[in-house]
């Protein structure tokens, strides 16, 4: 009986641990933190849905705008900051691909941090199906393609071209088609550089620093810390043909790659739990 005054305490509990939970497990911190982002992200697309609507009145690639304002704190709760070099090399008028490295979703908070306007993105087409988030990025403008068909990728590459050229845009693709945290790049795949080639558009490359040095997924970790975005000079297509795609390619592959060396050297060490 004595204890049934705490009894009221009870439903507070979780909040009473959380900041001891914080403090002391890495593990947890990162469950809270991913399942956090993933919610976080839901909620502000189920926000984004209506506005998108009311201001475009569908799908347009304007409504990237709103979606990159809606987007652009929640680097705030999850403890990074972003450092920009190479802003210059944005100022580039007309349709243009850029092309960067893709380690996880939290990609999406550096993208929305450096996105121009009118640019929309290439993704795979399961993300439509991603509940709020993938109606959004329908609303947004994004160009779904299926990898695993490559007869499909080509001619949504080559739709994708002509609709850069006819409305003006920019789109935005991860040539190296899939997630990497190996602490290097992945071979390219070739579709943005046919795109590229066949809208006579030149390449921005776009290089993300190495995120082992606050987010370790198979370790558990997710620290604060500070990814550096290194925008590098354009990459002309002008006068390109479908056979010059490989040495596109591979130039492509080694300024990133050099970039990507250089950030790992200069990136500030994580804050925040390292051990349990």
């Amino acid at each position: 009986m004595d204890a049934l005054w705490a009894a009221p305490l009870l439903p507070l509990l979780p909040l009473l641990l959380l900041p001891l939970l914080m403090w002391t497990s890495s593990t947890f911190v990162f469950y809270f933190k991913k399942c956090f982002y993933v919610a976080w992200m839901m909620c502000l697309a189920l926000l984004a849905i209506p506005l998108c609507v009311l201001k475009s009145g569908g799908r347009d690639v304007e409504n990237m705008r709103m979606i990159r304002s809606l987007v652009r704190h929640v680097k705030y709760f999850l403890g990074l900051r972003f450092d920009v070099s190479g802003w210059e090399h944005l100022q580039t008028e007309g349709p243009y691909v850029i092309i960067s490295n893709h380690q996880s979703s939290l990609d999406v908070l550096g993208l929305m941090e450096v996105l121009p306007d009118r640019c929309t993105m290439i993704a795979k087409k399961e993300l439509i199906y991603a509940g709020t988030v993938g109606l959004v990025c329908w609303l947004g403008g994004i160009v779904f393609i299926n990898r695993k068909k490559t007869s499909d990728a080509k001619s949504v590459m080559a739709e994708a071209a002509k609709t850069m050229l006819d409305d003006q845009i920019r789109l935005w693709v991860f040539p190296e088609g899939t997630r990497n945290q190996k602490g290097d790049l992945l071979p390219f795949k070739k579709g943005a550089f046919h795109l590229a080639v066949a809208a006579q558009a030149p390449i921005i490359p776009i290089v993300f620093s190495s995120y082992s040095n606050f987010y370790l997924r198979k370790e558990k970790q997710f620290n604060s810390g500070t990814i550096r975005l290194k925008i590098l000079p354009k990459i002309d297509t002008k006068g390109m043909t479908s056979d010059d795609v490989g040495a596109l390619l591979d130039t492509s592959f080694n300024a990133m790659l050099t970039a990507f060396r250089d950030t790992a050297d200069s990136v500030p060490q994580s804050n925040g739990i390292l051990h349990h």
